[in-house]
């Protein structure tokens, strides 16, 4: 019966979007009423309690936010700039292959982006590029939405892992304390290290396979000559751009941390690959295009027909297009580093509620501002890129416009969303000393799944991604309940968790509100079913493989250590 009413908000979120194609703005406040009355009916919280959680959750919610608008800053910072037109002229120029240019900027580009901004920019700004070199708009927007995978388990400087976990840290306090088994993990940033580390592991196989695979799917379905054969010609450019990317992506999340493998797995690899295409290495001997765009099926075209008609413009140097993400990039490093004393001092500096909300003292929460990248580096560089780019204060003043002018549906999605995850972890401080919504799930999913939770753990985090919408809110969401389920099923807690992180970045290939972005910036609005269809194998696939990954890891674990 409890389980029925924690379940309750997530098929409530699920039939209003999926089913009746409802926005998040207004299904997330319906899911929310819903945990509401589902605490109060089923686990005897007064109202003012709830009332309580959800002004907690709220608090995290501006967190994520003050992230939210840094990024999107930046983004129309340097569109009002002239930077990132420059930046688009300068992939223009590399290469005329579809395929090799479906590499650079779907996949790598895209994954820098994902690491330096994340929350949907990756698909704003990858798709429209993708499109005005010559792709369908379809075939652009797929790519982009499937590409962005791997790449969000970390999202914008680790926030999915860093914020998205924060729930679990007083049962990894609670771990440590009792001292179980097989934890390789001594503090809170040492476990949401681990979780970084096995994330890279388990996605290591899809950083390898994926590209390859959505070559050949984009010139099977999109090509003229509908082959496969076609797009597995160029897998040596697909494996030497892997490789480009998994190497500092393996070494930052090992050995520094989880804000930056894929900020710097992106920016290191997109560097290496595009000076190999510049040079011939590993590119495919023949050349691959579209074909004439009037031959192409409808169901593939909108309002934007593509075909190559855009031409870019050069409004600066390379060097000062890419400055800002490169002072991003250096910041983010001098400040999340402990040795170098500025990560303490930034940590150490919050705007608390330490008597917690009405009347509830033990409902506390705070905002680390200084220390989100929303502040520093992401509003801080904007500001910067004033001078660096010589804007106008018209065109600056458009920018924070815009930057401010998109927060509203972000934030009415956000704030519900993360309320109704509030109310979900705190419910577990009841009068009748029953387990929160989470762990009710958890000891029910066990009985049903018993040993074969592994394969199923990252589609957890896949439905929480498809549902809110945030890599970081399912993490929210999801992750206590996937320490229930390892709890319950005596797996190891950190590999279990790091599935879901894994599960949450492969959701956004099929999240309804990254494809209704997508559509959005290539001109397919009302063709979301079309998009929805083709990311539903790459998503299947991904989660597949992770499961046996997961798997596999938890057979050897006891020889990993």
């Amino acid at each position: 019966m409890l389980a029925m009413f924690a379940v309750l908000p997530i098929l409530a979120a699920l039939i209003l979007m999926v089913g009746l194609r409802w926005p998040a703005t207004k299904a997330m406040p319906v899911a929310w009423a819903c945990a509401v009355l589902g605490a109060m009916a089923g686990w005897g919280l007064d109202a003012g309690y709830v009332a309580a959680m959800s002004f907690h959750g709220l608090i995290t919610a501006i967190s994520v936010l003050i992230i939210v608008f840094g990024a999107i800053l930046i983004l129309y910072t340097l569109q009002y700039s002239g930077g990132m037109e420059t930046i688009q002229y300068g992939m223009q120029q590399i290469t005329g292959d579809r395929r090799v240019q479906a590499i650079i900027i779907g996949f790598m580009f895209a994954a820098f982006i994902e690491g330096a901004a994340g929350f949907g920019t990756p698909a704003a700004l990858a798709a429209p590029l993708l499109l005005s070199l010559g792709f369908p708009p379809l075939a652009a927007a797929v790519l982009c939405l499937v590409f962005n995978s791997f790449p969000v388990t970390f999202g914008a400087v680790g926030t999915p892992i860093i914020l998205g976990l924060k729930y679990v840290r007083p049962l990894v306090d609670q771990a440590v304390a009792a001292g179980i088994p097989g934890l390789n993990f001594a503090s809170v940033d040492q476990f949401n290290a681990v979780i970084g580390q096995w994330a890279t592991v388990y996605n290591t196989p899809m950083i390898y396979i994926l590209p390859i695979f959505m070559l050949g799917f984009i010139t099977r379905y999109f090509g003229p000559n509908r082959s496969w054969k076609e797009g597995f010609g160029a897998w040596k450019f697909c494996v030497f751009a892997s490789t480009a990317f998994l190497v500092p992506y393996l070494v930052f999340a090992w050995m520094i941390g989880p804000e930056f493998p894929s900020l710097i797995g992106g920016l290191v690899g997109l560097g290496i690959i595009i000076l190999g295409a510049k040079n011939g290495f590993c590119m495919p001997s023949d050349h691959f295009d579209f074909g004439d765009s009037a031959k192409w099926d409808p169901e593939w075209t909108g309002e934007i027909k593509g075909g190559g008609s855009t031409n870019f413009t050069a409004h600066m140097s390379q060097f000062r297009a890419w400055l800002p993400y490169v002072l991003i990039g250096a910041i983010l490093v001098v400040t999340r580093i402990p040795e170098l004393g500025l990560k303490g001092m930034l940590a150490g500096v919050s705007l608390g509620f330490d008597a917690g909300f009405l009347g509830h003292p033990e409902v506390k929460n705070s905002i680390k501002y200084l220390y989100l990248p929303g502040t520093i580096p992401f509003v801080l560089v904007a500001i910067i890129t004033i001078g660096l780019h010589g804007m106008s204060g018209e065109n600056t003043k458009k920018a924070w416009t815009e930057a401010i002018a998109k927060m509203k549906n972000p934030t009415i999605a956000l704030v519900f969303a993360v309320a109704l995850v509030s109310i979900f972890r705190l419910s577990a401080n009841n009068p009748a000393g029953l387990p929160s919504m989470p762990l009710a799930l958890a000891e029910v999913a066990a009985n049903i799944f018993g040993g074969a939770w592994p394969m199923f753990a990252s589609f957890v985090g896949g439905l929480g991604a498809f549902i809110t919408g945030s890599n970081t809110v399912s993490d929210l969401l999801f992750a206590e309940f996937q320490w229930g389920m390892a709890t319950q099923l005596d797996l190891p807690r950190q590999l279990i968790v790091a599935a879901q992180a894994v599960g949450g970045g492969m959701g956004n290939m099929v999240c309804i509100h990254n494809i209704v972005a997508a559509c959005a910036v290539v001109g397919l609005s009302g063709r979301e079913g079309a998009i929805l269809r083709r990311t539903s194998g790459p998503f299947l696939l991904y989660g597949i493989i992770v499961g046996i990954v997961v798997s596999t890891c938890i057979v050897m674990f006891p020889t990993l250590f």
